[in-house]
């Protein structure tokens, strides 16, 4: 895989901007790859949590070796603390994840498809919440992926505040006047996207019995199944930690239409 950093400039934020993007290249390993091969390229969006940034999931995980052999582009972008929401402070963080940077992928790579059944999200923790939100409120993805996934961050929370104080949070995601019809609120859009009858993403939700949000994803998931929408889950041992994300990544691989060929390790 070729590794590119990219500083770009956008737009929506006014401001520039960092992505970490890995590439298929034709090399030794993948003689068989062709100019065809590495043209309309499927895509995966992996999205980071809170404290993390565009590199973490290159910097904590195997993920550039698992994709290795797969013609296959994964974009990885930086959206700080924003929740991928357009805060009340006037960064929109929503608009440039969701909209902007599509735009800006195709436009600085052709090789990468616009179509949806090429086009997949997935996340961990902040970022798993973050995939599934764009990939209900657009219809940019076919596909979405969470592990840990933060799936209700309305109210107050311990969690939240020893990041940053209630008052930052106000203005981002966590205390708008009416949750259950926000934006920011996973089964709302849900049940806008069935209204417009627009089709539906195919979701993977993986989350460990000993993590703090292990309750909130079977609530979740619970309520996605009263409306119909059936989510394929994998509930195991496992805390909110990069060890389980860095496991069970593979399994996205696995469940993707990309494939994904497990590594085989002789012992």
């Amino acid at each position: 895989m070729a590794h590119i950093q990219v500083n770009y400039f956008s737009n929506v934020l006014v401001k520039d901007c960092q992505m970490d993007v890995l590439l298929p290249q034709r090399t030794a390993d993948n003689p068989e790859w062709t100019k065809d091969t590495l043209t309309d390229l499927p895509v995966i969006y992996l999205l980071h949590g809170m404290s993390d940034d565009n590199t973490s999931w290159l910097r904590k995980t195997r993920l550039e070796r698992l994709v290795k052999h797969l013609p296959i582009a994964i974009i990885l972008p930086n959206a700080d603390l924003s929740w991928y929401s357009n805060t009340t402070y006037g960064m929109d963080y929503y608009d440039e994840i969701a909209i902007e940077l599509p735009k800006i992928v195709r436009e600085l790579f052709p090789q990468i498809s616009a179509k949806r059944e090429k086009n997949f999200i997935a996340g961990a923790s902040m970022g798993g919440y973050g995939a599934y939100k764009i990939a209900l409120s657009t219809n940019h993805f076919s596909h979405a992926a969470a592990l840990s996934g933060a799936f209700n961050p309305s109210g107050s929370s311990e969690t939240l505040e020893s990041f940053r104080s209630k008052e930052y949070w106000n203005g981002v995601i966590n205390q708008r006047d009416d949750f259950d019809n926000s934006p920011e609120n996973l089964i709302h859009l849900a049940k806008q996207k069935l209204a417009l009858n627009e089709p539906m993403p195919k979701l993977y939700a993986w989350c460990g019995r000993q993590d703090f949000l292990y309750q909130d994803n079977q609530a979740f998931i619970k309520n996605l199944g009263a409306l119909n929408i059936s989510v394929d889950t994998e509930f195991t041992n496992g805390k909110h930690d990069w060890y389980y994300w860095d496991k069970f990544i593979e399994n996205i691989l696995e469940w993707l239409p990309i494939g994904y060929i497990p590594e085989e390790r002789l012992c």
